[in-house]
């Protein structure tokens, strides 16, 4: 059997099919260290390993809950679950997403830097937003080693460019080298840079991930209450001490980073005015179909007064109309 004493987790979103296929199928067929790979599939079940498989020398394959960590396999999560490490085995949970994504690379991560420290290789690779840059961080804190995809050779840019602002990674990388450096890296692996103190948001989110239980005295010591609520269950969201990246929390288990909620608060706020706009082309319609009927009920005023509210309701969704047009422009 390999020996091995590291490991590497890899994380992927928009574009990370191809990028993963070029990584991995370059990797030897010596390579030792079990490598751990998220991509952002959500619940659908689109056969990766297998699509994945052609060209490598590796074995891929969905990982199991519970399994024993083995050396010279790429494990991958599977759909709608979490891929977790602990104590030597990984663990496959359905805990609640984490910048809307289930699995996400960030719970990987933290768990990974959390139970190998030292002897965790981080790598992010192209996609949208910025998962991956907390457990990138995690993984740092930990004294293992940060690398990233060259954002200018990602099909999305975003995760990389997230990384880089707020990680001090070591490589920064296109694709087609990150693969000889991470043989390089287990052939001659620098000095250890052990941690002298681990930031306690670290093993207690990491607590989280694998008992998917949180209660609001743990986020009250690692952050504090906001006056923000959480876009997927409506709880309080804790801020997050991180001075380097704004993120929250609920007591349910949500997480996000700021850019992520961001986001998910522009979609929201989207899909506010389209349904007001809707529903002032239905109020303008049933005007319209009131006036009709007043006339023909020789109503005249009462024809004119529904009219005008008819306007009025056309000329406020074109102003709502033109808002949402703008900011899908900017």
């Amino acid at each position: 059997m390999k020996e091995w004493s590291h490991i590497v987790v890899i994380g992927a979103s928009a574009g990370g099919h191809q990028a993963l296929q070029q990584l991995i199928s370059a990797l030897p067929e010596d390579y030792a260290p079990p490598v751990f790979v998220v991509l952002h599939i959500g619940a659908h079940e689109i056969h990766l390993p297998n699509m994945l498989q052609q060209g490598s020398k590796l074995p891929i394959r969905y990982a199991e809950d519970n399994e024993r960590v083995t050396p010279g396999v790429v494990l991958m999560a599977p759909p709608d679950h979490h891929l977790l490490l602990h104590d030597g085995v990984t663990r496959l949970s359905r805990a609640p997403k984490e910048n809307f994504s289930r699995p996400a690379i960030d719970p990987l991560f933290r768990t990974a830097a959390f139970a190998h420290r030292e002897n965790v290789i981080g790598v992010v690779l192209t996609g949208n937003l910025d998962d991956g840059t907390i457990g990138l961080q995690a993984i740092k804190a930990c004294g293992g080693i940060a690398i990233v995809q060259d954002p200018s050779t990602a099909v999305a840019p975003d995760m990389p460019r997230s990384a880089l602002s707020h990680v001090d990674v070591d490589y920064c990388l296109p694709v087609d080298a990150i693969p000889a450096k991470l043989v390089q890296l287990i052939q001659e692996f620098p000095t250890p840079r052990v941690a002298n103190a681990i930031p306690s948001w670290i093993p207690l989110e990491s607590k989280m991930n694998l008992t998917n239980d949180s209660s609001m005295e743990e986020l009250d010591q690692i952050g504090h209450q906001s006056k923000l609520t959480c876009p997927e269950c409506n709880g309080v969201l804790w801020e997050v001490n991180n001075p380097s990246k704004l993120r929250y929390r609920c007591h349910t288990g949500h997480s996000f980073t700021g850019e992520s909620l961001d986001f998910a608060q522009n979609v929201a706020y989207e899909e506010a005015i389209w349904f007001a706009i809707r529903a002032l082309h239905e109020k303008q319609r049933l005007l319209k179909r009131l006036a009709d009927s007043a006339r023909e009920g020789h109503r005249e005023n009462s024809a004119k007064d529904y009219e005008e509210s008819a306007s009025q309701a056309a000329q406020h969704a074109a102003v709502l109309q033109k808002m949402v047009s703008k900011r899908l422009s900017a």
